[in-house]
């Protein structure tokens, strides 16, 4: 078992996490950066009406220049408008509308029964890859994979004679690194389709992007961070921590076993997610079908009522397969715990809430000065001259968005601050927002594992301590830095060989963008 360093000199690794920890503790709370942000963008309008600073819409062929919102116009557009941005910015009303289903299956214990299901039937030789892929997709309810998985993992690895940290280590790969990953949509999804199609309408304003935009993507990620995952876990994580800990009170960890209400529950919400399904495949199968388009002849596009309703859809399995839980294992009663689980969730929201609204205006302050399509247009000319290939120039997007994580760790903050800038640059190249959304999330997911700024960083750091005491920092950077160098590695290069094959990355949803009415 390896044990901590007890010399006073600090290592390679220390003094980079005490970088990593200044430079992140010197940025503002998220809302407070984007008020900061939103202000920032007022004045600068005004410095950048002051030159002659101008360019060629891509499309239209008309000359952009800066919009001074200093100025009286400005101002009056900007106090008439503060509620409207936050009320109409896109990502705001699919969370919430994603949350409150969800809210119904985490409160009624489904989400968690579903997981200690999974890791209790699992093969031991299993128990690796099995953990990393219970942690992928329980990253689609929020905390519960920190607060739930992690520590149940290493109860789990106990019990089969193996040290816990592993296990907790498998599972916060999955969780975290993997957090992009899953075979279903989650909030995540919607929030940053809706970032991007912000974004996108800079350049077109008629462009959408559905919230299944990477589905395809992220289905085969699933398999590929597990793969990666138990890869890692055996390869590095075990050598470092051979056999379980030999300590006072060992014995006593015991995974609780699922008990007759909870076996029932499970029951009823397979049995009524299943008809769910076999309702959504009656109205998208046959030609005719009720969730698809009379007389398209192209697939996708005939399945738009579906696609466009995919955050419904979220909202419905949630509903449905927790309330069916909730009646089968009595956790549910009557209709005053179904509306607790989705006030429960809506509770939760309090800061995003207010994040929202301070990001929401600083993206409408952008898109109002025009900057946003200068900027893309210069720097997508910049690219153009440097003929870079688009698989290098995504590599560096994506090492880009990865290096940013470390210091900011709030997925959709980031997305809002980026998405406004590099989303039409690519499009101006002739890449899909969808396709930069992608890159976005690889980057934003492989380095979670080690950011001392991600919000469950010291809780996982005092789950290690439960096993070994002397746990901090350097510890939970030591064990996951090996995940994160391989999912960086195996995802870019993922996302390489998937743009040479030039596959959809979702339903819909192309790798190239080609202007309405002309050709990329």
């Amino acid at each position: 078992m390896t044990t901590q360093t007890t010399t006073g000199k600090k290592s390679a690794i220390d003094r980079f996490l005490t970088i990593v920890e200044k430079g992140g503790n010197a940025l503002p709370h998220p809302a407070t950066l984007f008020a900061i942000l939103a202000i920032t963008v007022v004045l600068l309008s005004w410095v950048a009406s002051q030159f002659d600073l101008s360019v060629q819409h891509p499309t239209s062929g008309k000359d952009i220049t800066p919009v001074n919102l200093m100025s009286v116009e400005g101002l009056q557009r900007i106090l008439g408008s503060l509620v409207t941005n936050f009320t109409s910015f896109a990502p705001l009303g699919t969370v919430l509308v994603s949350l409150i289903g969800i809210g119904v299956a985490e409160h009624s214990g489904l989400i968690g029964a579903a997981l200690r299901k999974l890791v209790l039937t699992a093969p031991r030789f299993l128990l690796t890859p099995v953990m990393v892929f219970a942690g992928v997709m329980s990253n689609m309810a929020s905390e519960i994979g920190y607060v739930l998985l992690v520590p149940l993992a290493g109860m789990v690895f106990m019990a089969a004679g193996r040290h816990p940290i592993l296990g907790m280590a498998a599972a916060f790969a999955g969780v975290s690194g993997g957090y992009s990953a899953n075979l279903l949509l989650g909030t995540i999804d919607p929030l940053l389709a809706g970032l991007s199609q912000e974004a996108a309408r800079i350049v077109d304003p008629a462009y959408t992007v559905s919230p299944a935009a990477n589905w395809f993507f992220m289905i085969v990620s699933t398999f590929l961070v597990t793969g990666l995952g138990w890869w890692v876990t055996e390869r590095f994580v075990a050598t470092r921590f051979p056999n379980a800990p030999q300590t006072e009170g060992s014995q006593e960890e015991q995974i609780e076993q699922m008990s007759a209400a909870e076996k029932r529950g499970l029951t009823f919400a397979t049995i009524a997610s299943l008809a769910l399904t076999g309702l959504l495949l009656w109205g998208t199968v046959p030609d005719n079908g009720f969730l698809r388009l009379a007389g398209e002849a192209d697939l996708l596009k005939s399945l738009k009522p579906f696609l466009d309703g995919i955050v419904a859809i979220i909202f419905l399995y949630g509903l449905v397969a927790g309330v069916a839980y909730g009646i089968g294992a009595g956790t549910i009663r009557n209709d005053s715990d179904v509306i607790n689980g989705m006030g429960k969730s809506m509770s939760t929201l309090g800061v995003y809430l207010v994040l929202t609204f301070f990001a929401a205006q600083f993206v409408a302050f952008f898109n109002w000065t025009q900057l946003g399509l200068i900027f893309a247009v210069k720097g997508a000319d910049l690219l153009i001259q440097l003929q870079l290939p688009g698989i290098v120039l995504f590599a560096g997007f994506i090492v880009l968005t990865a290096t940013a994580n470390l210091f900011m760790g709030s997925a959709s903050a980031k997305w809002a601050l980026m998405a406004p800038v590099f989303v039409p640059m690519f499009m101006l190249l002739g890449y899909s927002p969808e396709l930069t959304q992608v890159g976005y999330r690889i980057g934003d997911s492989v380095t979670n594992i080690i950011s001392p700024m991600m919000s469950y960083f010291a809780l996982i750091i005092a789950f290690l301590q439960r096993y070994e005491p002397k746990a901090g920092i350097g510890t939970v950077i030591a064990v996951m830095l090996p995940y994160s160098i391989a999912f960086l590695i195996g995802w870019t290069v993922l996302f390489m060989i998937w743009m040479w094959l030039g596959l959809p990355i979702g339903p819909g949803a192309p790798l190239n963008y080609i202007p309405a009415g002309g050709v990329s």
